[in-house]
Order: structure tokens, then sequence, then C-alpha cells
């Protein structure tokens, strides 16, 4: 009998389910998108009802692909986007709001008077993050203020927040549970990351009960057990991550100075520092990459909003492709001589600019600009990006003076399949880019997790002995041209966010 790990991975625009066998290959995978909705200009929401029955569904799925019972899976384990808040009601279960998700801008003005008054430093201090509409904070008080009757309700403890792996894991359980991890936790702007708890100063700043809080456990831990009616008996719950430190864990970045960096709807590269929170001097996060057996790993990490987004935005907006496989053919048949940015600050820039107010823009456009130049700044400015984020992390890294080899970026994602982009990236970055076998990392972090937590996956070291490579892209750019493209990129930068 195969014993099968199910890993959730439920994103910013589908909910995913993979099922894999313990040596890690897949056996059955599905993908479900669910609708997006904007509101209001800067404002992204979910109905958190579709984040759980997208999850539902592709879950059956992979169990009829592979045949599989709920007596066939030894754990699930679950990966989520990380900062987007739900708050429900305890006793029906179901939302008072619909989901606010990561990207929303809606709290920008809140975050601006409050460092106006001087309280950044603690926040930073305490959860190494800084006071930014993106973390879930400030999106649980909206919600509390807004909702008529939520504030008193949740005084009375009559309601519940959760990040998506939370509002999943209450679903799972039939509400039995109300838990997170140390990673999920720690993107609150509520959570200390050097005591591990929650924090009641910060509680009192951002006025959340702390009746509303989950449980924190450790990434691998007993999560509980599904209700039995969903998949024809109970399977255990073992493994929880977000997003970006479950992809840190499917690349095995367990020693210090490994980098691994995600492309999907944003883009996310998490440094590892072991137990040392580093504190950066460039705007980077200071966050934990992941907990086990009670002992935090910490992680320096840059955000990037716009990523795949981008190539979205090339599909959607403007109709120059009609899926994102075209993109790469275009860049390559751009013309070099042309120097088009494009800045996609479509919801503000994230590390290490955090400007929420600037919107996206292009720069160096000619009556020759056409949809091959549009294609090429579109991944350019995915490598841009991270470019700034390496060069910040390195900076701060070697101001820690903690000792560290060269860098090499693992990478993951869908725009990494793409070989011009990884190639760029590399001659962008002017560091070597690593491309693994197994390119489901988020998911296969997740479906670690819950394993280990069962007993059939390895330590992290032995773990880390199978990471696989599929292909390593060397740089190969001139110096002097990469230095001239990454100043025009810089330039760009300055004019769009100039006062």
């Amino acid at each position: 009998m195969t014993t099968y790990l199910l890993a959730i991975d439920q994103g910013t625009t589908s909910s995913r389910a993979i099922l894999f066998r313990p040596d890690t290959s897949v056996a059955a995978q599905a993908q479900q998108e669910f609708p997006q909705h904007f509101p209001a200009s800067g404002w992204v929401e979910h109905e958190a009802e579709d984040l759980w029955r997208s999850t539902l569904v592709t879950c059956h799925a992979v169990l009829d692909q592979a045949g599989a019972q709920a007596s066939d899976i030894a754990a699930i384990g679950i990966t989520n986007q990380r900062e987007t808040t739900v708050v429900w009601d305890r006793k029906t279960g179901a939302a008072i709001h619909r989901a606010i998700v990561w990207q929303d801008r809606r709290t920008a003005d809140l975050c601006a008077r409050l460092r106006a008054e001087g309280h950044e430093p603690l926040v930073t201090e305490r959860t190494g993050l800084i006071l930014d509409p993106y973390f879930s904070g400030t999106k649980i008080g909206w919600i509390l203020d807004e909702v008529p009757g939520a504030r008193a309700r949740a005084e009375r403890g009559e309601l519940a927040f959760g990040t998506v792996d939370s509002w999943l894991l209450w679903k799972l359980t039939g509400g039995k549970v109300h838990a997170t991890d140390a990673t999920n936790a720690a993107r609150t702007l509520l959570f200390n990351i050097h005591t591990g708890t929650w924090d009641d100063d910060l509680l009192a700043l951002l006025r959340v009960p702390r009746s509303l809080l989950p449980e924190v456990r450790d990434c691998a831990a007993d999560f509980g057990a599904t209700r039995p009616e969903l998949f024809g008996g109970t399977i255990s719950i073992g493994g929880i991550a977000g997003d970006q430190q479950a992809a840190t864990v499917g690349q095995a970045c367990f020693q210090p100075g490994m980098i691994k960096s995600t492309y999907g709807t944003g883009c996310f590269a998490l440094l590892n520092t072991g137990t040392t929170a580093v504190r950066s001097r460039n705007r980077l996060l200071t966050t934990i990459a992941y907990q086990l057996g009670g002992k935090r790993t910490y992680a320096l990490e840059g955000s990037i909003f716009v990523a795949g987004a981008a190539v979205q935005w090339l599909r959607d907006g403007l109709g120059i492709i009609a899926n994102s496989a075209q993109t790469e053919p275009l860049a390559e048949a751009a013309d070099p001589a042309q120097q088009v940015y494009l800045v996609p600050a479509f919801v503000g820039l994230g590390a290490p600019h955090w400007n929420p107010d600037v919107r996206g823009a292009m720069f160096g456009l000619t009556r020759s600009t056409g949809p091959a130049e549009f294609a090429l700044a579109a991944l350019e400015s995915v490598c841009y990006q991270t470019a700034d984020l390496i060069d910040a992390m390195n900076t701060d890294w070697a101001s820690s003076g903690i000792a560290h080899g060269a860098p090499v970026l693992r990478v993951d994602g869908g725009m990494a399949a793409s070989n011009f982009a990884m190639q760029r990236l590399a001659d962008l970055i002017a560091a070597p880019v690593d491309r693994p076998v197994i390119r489901e990392t988020t998911a296969l972090g997740a479906a670690y997790l819950a394993g280990y937590h069962a007993g059939i996956m390895p330590a992290p070291g032995r773990f880390a002995d199978s990471w696989r490579l599929d292909r390593r892209f060397d740089p190969s750019m001139p110096a002097e041209t990469r230095n001239a493209k990454l100043a025009g990129w810089r330039d760009a930068v300055r004019r769009l966010t100039a006062p």
C-alpha cells in the first residue's frame, strides 16, 4: 500500500492540492482558480468560502486521480498566501467580511499615522516588520471597525481571526482547532519573533482583542484531524507554513547563507540567517523561516508585490499575449537597442522601497516600441527587483558579522520555468541561479513538514541531501552592460518615487 502526503497550497489566484509519495515524487495534482474582487482602487478581496471550496475540490480531485482513500494519507500539510486576513463567527463558521488580501492597501493612511506617531521602531523591534498595509494587523482592525457590531462581538469572544491557514484548519477540523504556525503568526504585526508569543503592547497599539487569536505551534506539529465526512475518514494534519517559508523548506535552504526566491503573483526572496535574527538596515524584513522542535530559524526577506502579475497584465490588461508562454519568445525578439523599463508598482513598491502610494510607469518608450519590448520589460522588471533585494540582503548579511560564502540563488514558481528569464536573472544579479528538478517547492515544503511530524520523512539534513538540480544558470552578461542596465532601472525607480 502506498502512503501519501497531501499538500494543500492555497494561493492568491488559485488553490492547489498535490499528492506526494514519500520519495517526493508527485502522484497527482489539481488546481482551481477563484474570483478576485477589487471593490476600490488598491483594494483586493477574496470570498473566504471560495478559498475553502476550491481547496476541498482540489483535494478530492487528487484523491480520485490516485485512487486513494483517507487511510492512504499519512498526513496533510498546509501552505498558504500569507497576511491575507479572515475574521469569522466562532459559532457559525461564517466569515463576517470578505478576506482582505495581502496586496490590499486600504490601511495605508493608518500605517502612515502610526509611523508619524513614532510607533514603527517598537513594531520593528518586536516583529521584524515595518508598518505597512501588507501585514494582517491593520486589516483586522479595519474589519472590526467597519463591520457593524464586530468590535463588540470580538471583545465578547464570539469571533476568530486567522490567516488563510487558520481558516482552512478551522474548516477541515470542523471548528475543533483554532491554530496557526510561527511563520504565519510572524506576518501579523502582532507576534514577537524573539519570544515566540503574541505581544500585548502591539495588540493594544492595533486594537486587536487577544480573544481573536489562534494558538501558535511549530511548523511540524499536531494540528488535529479532518472531519471524517470530508474524505471518508479522518486524516491527521501535521504541517503548516506560510508559502514563502514552505518554499524555503522545500528548497532545503536549511543552512545559514542559503537564498531562495519564489516567482508567483509576487516575488519573495528569503535568506536563511540561522538562529540570529539579523536586523536589516535596508528595510528588508526579519522573519521566522521555520520553527521545529520549539527552535526558531530566522531569515531576511524581501517582498516584491508584482512579479508574475506583470505577465498577467500583458495578457489581461494589454492583450499583448494570449498566455504566459508567449512572453519568452517575444522577449527574445526585442530590439536590444531599446532600453524600456517597466516599474510595475501597480499596488505600490515593496522592499527595499516600501512605498505604498506610487503607481506603475514605463520609461524609454519610442515609436518603435512594440509587444516584444513590452514583454522584455515585464520579465526584466522582475529581475531588476530581485537584484535590488539581493544587494540589500548581501549588505545586511555582511554587516551582521556572520561569516558566509558566495551566494547561490535557488528559484521556484511559475516564472522559474522560463530559461530566458532565469538567465537574465543570473546576468543581472551576477550570481548563479539554480533551478531544482522538483519545482513545486512550496507544496513540497508543506508535505515535508507534515511527513516529518508523521515520522515518514527524514531530519532536515537528510532531506537536504535529496535536493536535485535541474539546471544552473551562470551569469554571462558583460559587467559594463549589466551596470548600464541596472543604472537605467534605478534611475526609473528614482524618477517614479521622487517627491
